[in-house]
């Protein structure tokens, strides 16, 4: 199977519409209904269901859509590592969160680069989650990540877990306390964890996070180290005895053979075990 039709069939299966996907493809509607029609006479299978005022996808066009992202991806990735390798001055790309990485990256670098073989490492800053995008993409041979990510085409090992906080103004009700409780915040153990996403979709750094709460904005959980790293005036931070742990992950892809990028997991991974346990 070819990639043209696979991308062209993404890009209708995205849009549910044929000439706002044609429109999005710098093509005409017709070679794109014919390029659709031949790609399902090649499987044998429907993938769209197709009436005068709406398209949607059949169950096998929902799975092939899932499986099509993937091999393009894989694509664009393949082609993005070669281009890097066949450069004069090989290098590493590390993505990372800014303020997401639990004091582990500046002594990772350090213990990478201390090795006899080490490159170059380029540390990428992302907004939450899209590490794994990066890596499969091709962007990025290395990330430290939060569970729970998304761990399709890529390998990983996880580095330290450590308790959770609540951020609170300085003035709030709950800050008098020594700890809070998921049920002082109105969360549950079903809750919680849609909550933590709910305020890592926000897309927010630290600092702006931060400035939040100090004005009376959210509550946000977070990782104890960062009570420890960042202290704000007007922000305080209170365990959350009952809170589910957060966990620091390092992941690569999981076709990777490349000897640098496995040194700097080792480094991680040693760096992680000298840190010792995090409370």
């Amino acid at each position: 199977m070819e990639s043209r039709p696979l991308r062209y069939f993404v890009a209708v299966a995205e849009e549910l519409n044929f000439a706002r996907a044609a429109e999005r493809l710098g093509i005409s509607s017709p070679p794109l209904s014919r390029a659709i029609k031949q790609l399902e006479t090649e499987l044998g299978t429907v993938l769209f269901e197709r009436t005068t005022h709406s398209v949607t996808l059949t169950p096998a066009g929902a799975v092939l859509l899932a499986e099509a992202r993937i091999a393009l991806d894989a694509l664009q990735a393949a082609g993005r590592r070669a281009q890097r390798a066949a450069a004069t001055e090989p290098k590493l790309v590390l993505a990372v969160k800014a303020d997401g990485d639990a004091g582990l990256l500046e002594p990772i670098l350090a213990r990478y680069a201390s090795g006899p073989a080490a490159v170059p490492v380029a540390v990428r800053l992302c907004s939450w989650q899209e590490q794994p995008r990066l890596l499969r993409r091709g962007e990025a041979d290395v990330a430290l990540v939060h569970e729970p990510f998304d761990h399709t085409g890529l390998d990983a090992e996880p580095l330290i877990s450590e308790a959770r906080v609540v951020a609170l103004a300085a003035d709030h009700p709950l800050a008098a306390q020594d700890r809070v409780t998921l049920a002082d915040l109105g969360l549950t153990s079903d809750t919680v964890m849609r909550f933590i996403e709910e305020t890592r979709k926000e897309g927010r750094d630290l600092a702006q996070l931060l400035t939040l709460v100090g004005l009376g904005g959210p509550t946000p959980l977070l990782p104890a180290s960062v009570a420890a790293r960042y202290p704000r005036p007007g922000v305080v931070f209170r365990p959350l005895k009952d809170a589910p742990r957060v966990s620091l992950a390092i992941a690569w892809p999981q076709q990777s053979r490349s000897t640098a990028t496995a040194d700097l997991v080792r480094a991680a991974e040693a760096v992680a075990e000298d840190s010792g346990p995090r409370p």
